[in-house]
């Protein structure tokens, strides 16, 4: 059986070395906010290229934890898509605020041009979403922003190390916001999160918000989080120990990862472009690092059918609009969101992870060919 995602096979060749990482944070003493958090912190900001890092429990945490340090909560909304996973909303109505949908463009992202119709007196935020490794028109974004004074926090789960005009996602907005769950571009071997940004006053508010609160900057030497005082209401996540150890191998091989994404998804578009699927439309400012590529078709659930039957199981990402969820209906509005409506029904995603074969990619090709 063909899988979307088989994270044994991404480990093969760094498996000693993982090993050898998880020994020597277990011999060290030290599992919590240490050496090698602080170390994965500096390198993955530089990175992305923002000045500040924050490693936290995972991207929920990140933009719950960049709500409240953007002083967003009770009765302020925030605009974001509803083509995205279900942790996004979860964090906005976590943190009190309100979230209020935008529509899609063809490429599947936010539509910057409808935008303005959104606003209102409590809007205090927008997240354009990074979806499958691509990046959101940034430029128009921050124009809208700065035209309505609201600030601008990234959704980067699926898009570590994707650019637009040489810039990477993460770096624009007053934050970004990252996931290491396992089946992204940079994937830990459990949970973990990440908030970017270049403001050295939110830099130090996150440190202190993912731990309870607590101060953890140096004043004479000693660390304020060795006198166990709150300064304010904070929450609990931590990237740990381990998790920062084995990421920094990761991060290490992660532009040869992203390039076998690259050319897994050149496969696809060779051997599928000349049948009746809706494949990305590749722009040459934009660099895509393929967490997922994402095909278009209205008898998509007939091609899935029949992959299935024939060995091959993929997935949909994402099938359902949040609204459309039993416990977001609230947050729905009157208006369709009408690509958002059409594409949730016609969207699957083809694998490129680096661990699946260039035969395996050819099986799919082939098998979707025959069925369309």
């Amino acid at each position: 059986m063909i899988k979307p995602f088989e994270y044994k096979r991404d480990i093969k060749k760094i498996r000693k070395k993982l090993s050898n990482s998880f020994n020597r944070v277990l011999n060290s003493g030290s599992l919590v906010l240490g050496p090698e958090v602080e170390k994965f912190e500096k390198n993955f900001s530089k990175f992305i290229g923002t000045k500040y890092g924050v490693g936290v429990g995972n991207c929920t945490d990140a933009i719950y934890i960049s709500l409240k340090a953007l002083n967003i909560g009770l009765g302020d909304e925030v605009i974001t898509v509803a083509n995205t996973a279900i942790p996004t909303i979860t964090a906005i109505i976590n943190s009190g605020a309100k979230p209020k949908f935008a529509d899609i463009g063809e490429d599947l992202l936010i539509n910057y041009k409808n935008l303005d119709k959104l606003i209102t007196k409590k809007t205090k935020a927008i997240i354009p979403v990074h979806l499958y490794g691509q990046t959101c028109n940034m430029k128009e974004i921050l124009k809208f922003a700065k035209k309505h004074n609201i600030k601008v926090i990234e959704d980067c789960a699926q898009s570590t190390g994707s650019k637009i005009n040489k810039k990477t996602s993460g770096c624009f907005g007053d934050v970004g916001c990252f996931s290491f769950y396992p089946t992204k571009v940079l994937g830990a071997f459990g949970d973990g999160g990440f908030i970017t940004t270049n403001s050295k006053n939110l830099f130090q508010k996150i440190r202190n918000l993912r731990y309870m609160g607590i101060e953890t900057n140096k004043k004479n030497g000693k660390k304020y989080s060795e006198l166990y005082y709150a300064y304010e209401q904070g929450t609990n996540s931590r990237l740990d120990e381990i998790q920062a150890a084995m990421l920094s191998i990761k991060l290490s091989k992660i532009k040869q990862s992203i390039k076998t994404r690259q050319n897994n998804a050149k496969i696809y578009f060779q051997n599928l472009n000349d049948s009746n699927l809706i494949l990305p439309n590749l722009k040459k400012d934009k660099f895509d690092v393929f967490y997922e590529l994402v095909a278009r078709h209205k008898k998509r659930d007939k091609i899935l059918y029949h992959l299935k039957k024939n060995g091959i199981k993929l997935k949909i990402t994402y099938p359902y609009p949040i609204y459309k969820m039993k416990p977001y209906k609230k947050y729905g509005s009157k208006k369709i969101l009408k690509n958002t409506e059409k594409f949730s029904k016609e969207i699957f995603s083809l694998p490129v992870y680096p661990g699946i074969t260039k035969q395996e990619i050819l099986k799919i090709c082939n098998k979707i060919k025959n069925i369309i």
